[in-house]
C-alpha cells in the first residue's frame, strides 16, 4: 500500500519537472497541495522521504526554489557554476555580507555533519561568538546555490545542510552539460509538463523572469528558441493553434496529437495552490484559460478581493471559481473564509456536490474534522453548501 503512491510520488515530480516549495502555511504547505490535488492518497510524509531517504528529489532553483527530480541533476551544474563566480549586481550583493562565513560553514559542516541555520545563532547570554547568524544563514544557502552543500532532509520544515558529496546518489551523472544539452532538457521538460506552450511559456519554465537574475539562468533565450525549431524541423515536435489564443503559434509533442480512445471521463474538480505548475505562470493563465489570477497574501487586507490564501478552483478543463481556506488545527475545522465563482458560471448541479466532496476529502487532508462556510459569492450557493457537507 505504502510502495505504490510514493512511486506516483516520485513520477509526478518527474512529469512536472519540478514541485515550487512555499512556507506559507494556513492550509498544507503548497508543494504538499501541488502533490495532493493530482494524487488523492498523498501524504505530506511522502515527499519528505523521496528526499531524505530515497534521494529521488533535491532542492534548487527553477524559477524559484523548488523540488526537482535528482535524475536532472547535471542540467543545474551549470547555474551552480555560475554561482562560483558571480557577476550580476544582486547576487554579488547577497554574497557580500556572508563571503566571509562561507569557509568556516563549510568546514562546520565537514567535520559535524548536517546542521540547520539554528546551529549557527550565537549562544544566549554569551558575547563574543563570531556567528552572526543572517550571514551565516546566508552562507549556507550560497553554498547551496553553488552546489557545495545541499539540503539533506527538513525537520519540521527548517533545512539540514550537509556536503553535496554526502548526499548525491552513488552513479550520478555529474557531467558538466553544454548549453544545447541544457536546451534541450528544458525544451522536451517543458513540453512534458505544460502540454501546450508557447515560446514566452518555454523561456519562463525553469527559469526566474526576472532580470536581475541572470545568475540563475542557466541557458540564454537564443538557445533556448534555436533548439525549439531543431525538435519542430525533426518533427519531434509540432506547432499549432489553439481555440483561446488563434493568434499566437503554440507546440505540442507529437505524441500529444493523438486523441484518447474511449469514453469521456466525468467531470473532476481540483483545488490549486496558488504555486501550482497549472497557474504559476499568470499570464500564461491569462491566455488559455482567460483566468486573471492573483495571490493576494502580500497585498493590504483592506484591498484584497478573494482573501489572503486564494487558491483557484479547476472544473473539468475550466477554472471557474477560487476560494480562501484556513485551517484551524486546534478546533479542527477548515473555515472556507471566501469562495467566489467566475461570473457566468452555471454548471451548479454537478459542480456543488463535487465541491462539497472536494472540501471534506481536503478537509482531512489538512487534519480537520468540519468544513465551516463563511461567505460565498453568489451567496445562494452559501445553504446549498451547507447541506451537502451535512449530508456526505
Amino acid at each position: 500500500m505504502c510502495a505504490r503512491p510514493r512511486m506516483s510520488a516520485a513520477k509526478l515530480v518527474e512529469q512536472l519537472g519540478y514541485v515550487q516549495i512555499d512556507t506559507l502555511a494556513v492550509v498544507q504547505r503548497s508543494h504538499h497541495l501541488t502533490m495532493w490535488a493530482r494524487l488523492p492518497r498523498y501524504q505530506p510524509k511522502i515527499l519528505d522521504d523521496l528526499q531524505a531517504k530515497e534521494r529521488k528529489i533535491f532542492e534548487y532553483w527553477t524559477h524559484a526554489m523548488s523540488y526537482v527530480p535528482m535524475a536532472d541533476y547535471r542540467y543545474y551544474l551549470p547555474r551552480m557554476r555560475n554561482f562560483k563566480k558571480p557577476t550580476h549586481k544582486w547576487v554579488l550583493a547577497k554574497l557580500d555580507p556572508c563571503k566571509q562565513y562561507l569557509k568556516p560553514v563549510l568546514q562546520r559542516i565537514r567535520e559535524e555533519g548536517p546542521l540547520g541555520a539554528k546551529d549557527f545563532e550565537k549562544p544566549k547570554g554569551k558575547n563574543g561568538s563570531w556567528w552572526d547568524w543572517k550571514p551565516a544563514k546566508m552562507a549556507l544557502e550560497f553554498l547551496v546555490w553553488r552546489g557545495d552543500l545541499m539540503v539533506a532532509y527538513r525537520q519540521n520544515f527548517h533545512k539540514r545542510y550537509d556536503l553535496t558529496e554526502r548526499v548525491l546518489p552513488a552513479g550520478t551523472d555529474t557531467r558538466m552539460p553544454s548549453p544545447q544539452e541544457v536546451g534541450q532538457f528544458i525544451v522536451r521538460r517543458a513540453i512534458k509538463s505544460m502540454g501546450v506552450m508557447s515560446e514566452p511559456d518555454l523561456c519562463a519554465y525553469l527559469q526566474p523572469g526576472n532580470a536581475r537574475d541572470s545568475d540563475f539562468h542557466a541557458v540564454d533565450r537564443k538557445t533556448l528558441l534555436t533548439v525549439l525549431r531543431q525538435l519542430v524541423e525533426a518533427e519531434e515536435i509540432i506547432p499549432v493553434q489553439i481555440e483561446p489564443d488563434p493568434k499566437r503559434t503554440y507546440y505540442v509533442q507529437r505524441a500529444g496529437l493523438t486523441r484518447p480512445k474511449g469514453k469521456k471521463k466525468e467531470k473532476q474538480l481540483f483545488l490549486l495552490s496558488p504555486f501550482d505548475n497549472l497557474i504559476i505562470q499568470r499570464e500564461r493563465c491569462r491566455r488559455i484559460f482567460g483566468f486573471d489570477y492573483a495571490l493576494e497574501c502580500y497585498v493590504p487586507a483592506l484591498k484584497r478581493k478573494v482573501g489572503y490564501f486564494v487558491m483557484p478552483i479547476l472544473w473539468d478543463n475550466q477554472l471557474v471559481g477560487r476560494l480562501d481556506p484556513k485551517a484551524d488545527r486546534k478546533t479542527g475545522t477548515l473555515h472556507i473564509l471566501n469562495l467566489v465563482l467566475e461570473p457566468g458560471f452555471k454548471d451548479l448541479d454537478a459542480f456543488l456536490p463535487a465541491l462539497a466532496k472536494k472540501l471534506c476529502d481536503f478537509s482531512e487532508f489538512n487534519g480537520c474534522q468540519q468544513v465551516d462556510i463563511v461567505k460565498t459569492q453568489p451567496k445562494k450557493i452559501t445553504p446549498i453548501l451547507k447541506r451537502l457537507l451535512r449530508s456526505g
